[in-house]
């Protein structure tokens, strides 16, 4: 149910008029106001809410501009979206969904043929499809992630670490060196990782180089899948990394009866789904 004028939702918060039909909300109230309508449509249309509140367009626009600068919302043009929650550092995004990352993690490994020649990219949902690899595996693993070149250790398939600078906060390599390097190999799959899947700005990450990163990786594999636990779906983050049509599939546990699995399918992903256990009967 989408909120109406006036409307009060989750009994949290109460939009209030004057009788001369100026808005008495307070700014912390308007910016609660925005954060729960990113949550339940999607976006924000600066003009379309400032109408509704009986505000300036700068005045919605400014409350934007400082949920963006908090990490809140992602400013696009004419409004906002919402930001990510996978774009905190590597330790804290280890406690973000990890029963969701484990169904991804294991609905991607099954798309790996025996033999193939893997790239797995950095991030915490494919150190979870390390676990989901037989240690079996008789292939090639290619990465750019020493964290998962290290869980791979006990694994028989061949592991290729790309070097470069390390980008600390997602714990790979990125840069010039990782680029050259990465240009030199080629492989059939490739599981890309990113921090937004949205219907309006598609694929995207929070650093421009290591956005770069991936796009390099995606040249070199025949395929590439991306992997997309549940808080990612449905958010954005600032640097797009590839359109829907580039990649082979979206690897999501989002049911086919959400909302914006349906917005994402009419924008031309292509989804696959893992499946979530269902309750045992009492």
């Amino acid at each position: 149910m989408r909120i109406s004028k006036g409307f009060v939702m989750g009994d949290t918060l109460l939009q209030k008029r004057a009788t001369t039909g100026r808005n008495v909300m307070l700014p912390a109230s308007r910016k609660e106001l925005l954060l729960q309508r990113l949550r339940h449509d999607g976006r924000i249309v600066a003009k379309e809410i400032a109408d509704e509140l009986g505000l300036s367009e700068d005045s919605i626009r400014r409350d934007l501009r400082e949920l963006d600068e908090a990490g809140l919302a992602v400013r696009v043009y004419g409004g906002a979206l919402p930001a990510s929650p996978a774009v905190a550092d590597y330790a804290a995004r280890t406690a973000v969904a990890p029963e969701s990352k484990r169904r991804v993690a294991a609905t991607a490994a099954a798309l790996i043929k025996p033999g193939a020649t893997v790239i797995l990219d950095g991030g915490t949902t494919t150190l979870a499809m390390v676990d989901a690899i037989p240690r079996t595996f008789q292939g090639t693993i290619i990465t750019h992630s020493p964290t998962v070149a290290a869980a791979l250790l006990n694994h028989e398939a061949e592991v290729l670490l790309i070097g470069g600078q390390l980008f600390k906060h997602s714990a790979v390599a990125c840069g010039a060196a990782a680029v050259e390097a990465a240009n030199r190999i080629s492989a059939d799959l490739f599981f890309l990782g990113v921090t937004g899947v949205h219907a309006t700005t598609g694929l995207t990450t929070g650093d421009a180089d290591e956005a770069a990163m991936k796009r390099t990786l995606a040249s070199r594999a025949a395929e590439t899948f991306v992997l997309a636990s549940e808080e990612k779906i449905g958010a954005a983050s600032r640097y797009g990394v590839l359109p829907f049509a580039e990649v082979a599939g979206i690897v999501t546990d989002v049911a086919t009866s959400d909302p914006t699995a349906r917005e994402l399918v009419a924008a031309g992903a292509r989804l696959v789904h893992a499946q979530r256990k269902r309750a045992a009967k009492a």
